[in-house]
């Protein structure tokens, strides 16, 4: 049988700062996946995402197949399932299915069972996998964004279940609010979620608005509409806006210069910019605004 490997990761940074020290919430994650080089980007994302000073992982193991999984998971306490769907033997919605039917009978002495999130390159299983109960769906390759995310997801998940290592060891705390994390001017910025007030697709790239700046964000908008459902309102195949910035829909002419003659705008709250709301999604807009 092959050898369960188990690893702290790597989170020592320059002159020896263990970069972790600020992490709100210490979550060991385990790593099924049949394919080694795939297994090996997600650490090196997490990695990355220590370095970043957003690491909230205090351990990292792996699994190869479903077996192996259930092993580790009889073993210890795991917080973060990063389960690939598609696997020889027991796929990895099988396995989901499985620890979910023995959540109600497992033995006392096993570990709670670990907040699960999907890995794949298949995006055609997101509908099963969230009915098994998963609180993430990640699509390959995974961004370093999406993979934080998911991880403070589970974090939150672990603080309101109560139970779990970290809370066990006594390592959860209030977490940050939910942001991107931004390469701006060759750093990192977190952008909290809440200060957002709309995400507009430019070319290659995603304009996130705040009522201070404007950034340039590498990302998807429908990756960030599926995460954050209840945040979001689509109002054009190439926007989103926070629900709660919503201020006004306008009727517009011709003479604005806008790509949809006679069409309408929508204002927000914070800013002066008026988005064009598409025909489509404009009995969404107007049931918001009560109209």
């Amino acid at each position: 049988m092959a050898r369960l490997a188990v690893h702290r990761v790597g989170c020592i940074g320059v002159q020896g700062v263990d970069c972790c020290m600020g992490a709100d919430v210490a979550l060991r994650v385990l790593l099924v996946d049949d394919e080694a080089l795939a297994r090996a980007r997600l650490r090196a994302l997490l990695d990355e995402l220590c370095l970043a000073g957003a690491c909230a992982v205090a351990e990292v193991g792996e699994a190869a197949n479903a077996v192996q999984a259930m092993q580790q998971l009889q073993r210890a306490a795991w917080d973060v399932l990063l389960l690939d769907i598609q696997m020889p033997g027991l796929d990895g919605l099988q396995l989901a299915e499985r620890l979910r039917t023995q959540q109600s009978d497992r033995p006392s002495d096993w570990p709670p069972p670990p907040a699960l999130v999907f890995v794949t390159a298949h995006t055609e299983h997101a509908l099963a996998a969230f009915e098994l109960q998963a609180i993430d769906y990640l699509t390959k390759p995974v961004r370093r964004e999406r993979l934080q995310q998911a991880l403070d997801k589970a974090a939150r998940w672990r603080l309101a279940a109560g139970t779990g290592s970290a809370a066990a060891n006594g390592a959860v705390q209030a977490l940050p609010p939910e942001a991107l994390t931004i390469h701006e001017r060759g750093g990192l910025v977190r952008v909290p979620l809440a200060d957002i007030l709309y995400l507009k697709a430019e070319s290659k790239y995603l304009t996130v608005r705040t009522a201070a700046q404007a950034y340039l964000y590498e990302g998807s908008l429908n990756e960030l509409e599926q995460a954050h459902p209840g945040r979001w309102l689509r109002i054009h195949r190439n926007a989103l806006v926070a629900r709660h910035r919503v201020r006004a829909l306008e009727k517009a002419g011709a003479q604005c210069g806008h790509d949809e003659p006679e069409g309408w705008l929508l204002r927000l709250d914070g800013v002066p910019d008026a988005l064009a709301v598409s025909r489509r999604q404009l009995p969404l807009v107007r049931e918001l605004l009560g109209a």
